[in-house]
């Protein structure tokens, strides 16, 4: 905040502290502590009144008039902060750094802590399911390092490769906050999309060097190699780069991440950032629609919960790893008193892993020190489960666990089973623990029974029968005498006090017992202090077996969850092998079975595809009769069972799958400029240019988004380009062409299939089942009828629909496909023979060397061709 050197000068000695500190912190909001209130000030406490919706008013400030105020009690701070970072805002928190009382000077004050959306540990901001990942990510030319870390965790990940990887992980970890370059902001958004909250670093930041250095300094190591990171250098700057900001933020104790661990690009399916979106894993655009993560969540521990969403970011794509989770899951289906018990212990174990990244940052307090406790405690019978199993990997789970029992026992002989939140409260050690604070917390109860006993023995001795003992903030203790009595006092008491019918005294026994009292009460908290915060410093000893009690637990309680799903749902164990074949036998769409009326049942469906016979199946059939449900069932199918989950299935047997691509649906990108048809293109494009031989490809309504013409004709390139392409791609290929069922007829591997419907008194009932042959059909004015379209409409629409059904257009398109079958190329010969422009595009097509053309330049070529003929 700019201001003159005048305005400084008259400014309170108040507002000149927080201007110095906020100087520091410009891009953030500061809560600044005043007394028991955090304030705001100037277009801080503006922005802050309007997401708080707290009032705005005004302060003081010297001979510079006014500043806009706004605050709440410190003791809110808890209520409010999660607001504020939920709004996207960086905060600040300044406390006071001394005690008001023992300064005359204004009291000293800094920033403790810098909360962002995604650097915190506040129960209120983050979510139990869900990380809170902050991401950072390093363009390099054409390739990209990413890392992320969630501090509330512990956790630590690094990636690079290709720009569209970087792409496809953001998708699927959903960071609450990415860093990168101050000079790449623009390129960010083009390339990764403007729904994340970013946050811009100096370009210095970004150096291999200073990054290096980070990390050996942070892990104690003189060398990568033991994480796997030698040539890592684009991961390891993006890594040290996130590392930098969170010290920034002023969370310097970091001894809970204790790993960096690579993303394996090798060891997963490959979902682009289209497919992710496209089945719904995580989230829809729909407000309140339901995803594949709540069909499949029965996860009863915050760690599990958090792993499960990992797992379905990253399916597997190894054949061990994969029948091993099967194999557990079935385990625990067939042995349900095994599978009850464990639930019952893990839904005791609470967020061990995250209690325990409050103790390594110093941030735990005494209730959720005993939370850990007994979330420890369940470790033993879930170790005594799992070794007492015949499978082999639930014994190995069960080696692993680590009861603690140190850890244990140290927390419940040091802390009461109760304690308060805060240590000041008092009450936190337990009695028989300190020798010291037992004597002192008995000289506090004992005080009434001391001060009675002081009393009697005075009243004897003096004689005086109104005596009374009493306590004030002026002087202490003292002894009340009332007038009648004056003449009876001792000479060595003290008097004190006078009042109009009675004098106070103190003596030297009062005095010693008052210093004992008083003093008692302020070493009670400090010691009580002392050893909670020695407890929790010896609790670091025991960070990485309670991480890897975390993990473990986290992995029981996927494959438990899966085992419930599978139960409730009636799923199959998927055959996984090495095969090149899917074959599924009345498969069924997770979600939409789940969210079936009452006693409706789900219409299952066969799909097989092999890379003999059968690689691409053309779906034909009207909307709305079920093309695109089939499509994604597939897909979820396949991914789930990749993940270790048993499906939605009479039986699977899946060769191995390495990527999903799907092309299912698309809204206009406005706000970037591109069209339905473009994002279609761009997402088909991406596909065409990663196929491999595993690879699995939905394509739904592809060239719907331009002219009858233009469409078929890519939609026809695309099949046979799929078809003839050397890795032979498994391909599920939905379409309201029509025309496109001629292809079956030149192509060996292109099979048509339908999605049946009946028609009964001009009426269409949709059977939503999948039959051979194709579909001659598309019943979109019946599709309008059922969506309440007036009836003027309908009744013009069939009129013209019979006219055009009279001309000859479609049998024109039908005949020339054919000729393009026979002939195998792609020109539809719609043109005239005597046609101008009919040379001009032969010679296009001349000069085009098809074979080295890519799917995006081929679309390119057709648009210009398009131009030619001026449509």
């Amino acid at each position: 905040m700019a201001k003159s050197n005048n305005k400084e000068a008259s400014e309170t000695p108040l507002m000149k502290q927080y201007y110095a500190i906020k100087g520091k912190y410009p891009d953030a909001l500061l809560l600044f502590r005043v007394g028991d209130f955090y304030e705001m000030f100037g277009e801080d406490a503006i922005k802050a009144s309007k997401i708080l919706s707290i009032t705005l008013t005004k302060r003081a400030n010297g001979a510079a008039a006014y500043i806009e105020l706004a605050g709440f009690p410190h003791h809110s701070i808890d209520n409010y902060l999660p607001k504020l970072v939920r709004a996207g805002q960086r905060v600040a928190i300044c406390d006071q750094l001394e005690d008001p009382k023992l300064t005359k000077n204004i009291v000293k004050r800094g920033v403790t802590e810098l909360v962002t959306p995604g650097v915190s540990i506040n129960d209120n901001i983050l979510q139990n399911d869900s990380n809170n990942f902050l991401a950072s990510v390093y363009v390099r030319g054409e390739r990209c390092g990413v890392a992320f870390v969630d501090i509330s965790t512990g956790e630590f990940l690094v990636a690079q490769g290709k720009e569209e990887y970087v792409a496809k992980l953001l998708q699927g970890f959903q960071p609450s906050e990415v860093l990168h370059e101050r000079s790449k902001s623009k390129y960010f958004v083009e390339h990764f999309g403007s729904s994340f909250y970013t946050y811009s670093l100096d370009e210095w930041v970004y150096t291999l060097d200073f990054t290096q250095d980070l990390l050996l300094k942070h892990f104690e190591t003189t060398s990568l190699k033991g994480f796997g990171l030698q040539d890592y250098e684009e991961g390891i700057i993006a890594a040290g780069a996130a590392l930098h900001y969170i010290s920034e933020t002023r969370q310097e104790k970091l001894k809970h991440i204790t790993n960096i661990a690579r993303i394996e690009e090798e060891l997963y399916v490959w979902l682009d950032r289209f497919t992710v979106r496209n089945l719904e894993l995580f989230g829809s655009n729909n407000e309140g629609a339901t995803t594949l993560f709540d069909i499949i969540n029965k996860t009863v521990s915050p760690m599990g919960a958090r792993l499960l969403k990992r797992w379905l970011a990253l399916p597997l794509k190894e054949l061990h790893p994969i029948t091993e989770r099967l194999d557990l899951v079935e385990y625990f289906i067939q042995h349900d008193v095994e599978k009850n018990a464990l639930i019952q212990n893990l839904k005791q174990i609470g967020d061990i892993e995250r209690l325990l990244s409050k103790i390594a940052l110093g941030k735990i307090n005494p209730r959720e020190a005993v939370q850990l406790r007994r979330g420890l405690e369940q470790i033993a019978p879930i170790k005594q489960l799992a070794l007492a199993s015949n499978l082999k990997p639930l014994r190995k789970i069960g080696d692993q666990l680590n009861t603690c029992h140190e850890l244990i026992e140290r927390i419940t002989t040091q802390l009461m089973e109760d304690p308060p939140v805060l240590v000041s409260k008092g009450g936190v050690v337990r009695n028989g623990f300190s020798e010291e604070l037992d004597e002192l917390r008995m000289l506090l109860t004992s005080g009434k029974d001391y001060l009675i006993d002081l009393q009697q023995r005075e009243l004897a001795k003096t004689g005086i029968t109104s005596l009374k003992i009493g306590f004030n903030n002026v002087f202490g203790y003292y002894l009340e005498v009332t007038n009648s009595h004056k003449d009876k006092v001792p000479e060595d008491w003290i008097r004190k006090q006078t009042l109009v019918n009675a004098e106070r005294y103190i003596t030297p026994e009062l005095k010693d017992y008052e210093s004992k009292i008083l003093g008692a009460e302020e070493k009670i908290l400090a010691l009580e202090s002392k050893i909670f915060s020695e407890l929790i410093y010896s609790l670091n000893d025991y960070i990485v077996p309670i991480q890897l009690n975390s993990a473990l637990v986290a992995r029981l309680d996927c494959l438990i969850s899966f085992a419930e799903v599978g139960r409730i749902n009636n799923y199959c164990k998927p055959t996984i092998n090495d095969s090149f074949d899917l074959k599924i036998t009345k498969g069924r769409h997770p979600v939409i079975e789940h969210k079936l009326a009452l006693g409706e049942e789900y219409i299952p469906n066969d799909i097989l595809l092999e890379k003999e016979e059968q690689q691409i199946v053309m779906i034909t059939g009207p909307n709305m009769s079920g093309k695109s449900a089939i499509l994604r069932q597939t897909a979820l199918i396949v991914l789930m069972a990749q993940i270790g989950s048993f499906v939605p299935a009479e039986s699977a047997e899946i060769g191995l799958i390495d990527k999903i691509f799907t092309r299912v649906g698309a809204s206009d990108n406005l706000s970037a400029g591109e069209s339905t048809f473009m994002v279609e293109m761009n997402e088909t494009a991406s596909i065409l240019n990663n196929l491999s031989n595993r690879s699995l490809i939905l394509l739904d309504e592809i060239g719907r988004g331009t002219s009858t013409y233009d469409g078929i004709s890519i939609a026809w390139a695309i099949a046979e380009y799929i078809h003839d392409h050397p890795t032979q791609p498994k391909t599920l290929f939905a379409t309201h062409y029509h025309e496109l069922n001629e292809m079956a007829e030149s192509h060996p591997r292109i099979r048509n299939f339908n999605v049946s419907v009946k028609e009964l008194q001009n009426k269409v009932i949709f059977m939503r089942k999948l039959i051979p042959g194709g579909s001659a059909h598309s019943f979109g004015i019946h599709v309008a009828k059922m969506a309440g379209m007036p009836p003027k409409v309908l009744k013009k629409a069939n009129e013209v629909l019979k006219q055009m059904e009279g001309n000859a257009g479609n049998e024109n398109i039908q005949r020339n496909l054919k000729e393009v079958s026979a002939q195998k190329a792609m020109q539809l010969s719609i043109f005239q023979l005597d046609d101008p422009v009919l040379s001009q595009i032969k010679d296009e097509l001349i000069k085009t060397d098809i074979n080295t053309l890519t799917p995006v330049e081929a679309l390119m070529k057709l648009n210009d061709i398009k131009k030619l003929v001026g449509k």
